[in-house]
């Protein structure tokens, strides 16, 4: 794609951690991200769209922007998320669309996953 179709779109996320091979394994075993160390304070990741980083800090500031991630299977996403250490900060809901669940890793970088694939029902 030629550099002039990437202005103006997302291009790169680049989050805080506290704990590099923490994070390494929190998104290596949910979402199935590759990771490349760019010495002890950075690595860089690659979702199969998306590129972006983690850079080492003391501590993560709150309030960054939200990420979301599709999931054709969203309920199994949740488990893997508590399974990796991470926490649910907003339950699954329903929207025009979907459904959509924040996240949190284990430093607290909140993200939101969601799902046009709605649940079937028993009935």
């Amino acid at each position: 794609m030629p550099q002039s179709q990437h202005n103006r779109r997302i291009d790169y996320i680049e989050f805080s951690t506290t704990d590099i091979a923490r994070t390494k394994n929190f998104y290596s075993n949910v979402f199935g991200w590759e990771f490349k160390d760019f010495g002890p304070q950075y690595t860089a990741f690659k979702d199969g769209r998306l590129n972006g980083g983690f850079a080492l800090t003391d501590n993560v500031p709150s309030g960054g922007p939200l990420v979301v991630i599709y999931a054709t299977d969203l309920e199994a996403l949740e488990q893997a998320v508590k399974s990796a250490g991470g926490r649910i900060t907003k339950e699954t809901f329903t929207f025009p669309g979907g459904r959509r669940v924040h996240i949190a890793d284990p430093d607290g970088n909140e993200l939101a996953i969601w799902s046009d694939n709605l649940p079937t029902s028993d009935s």
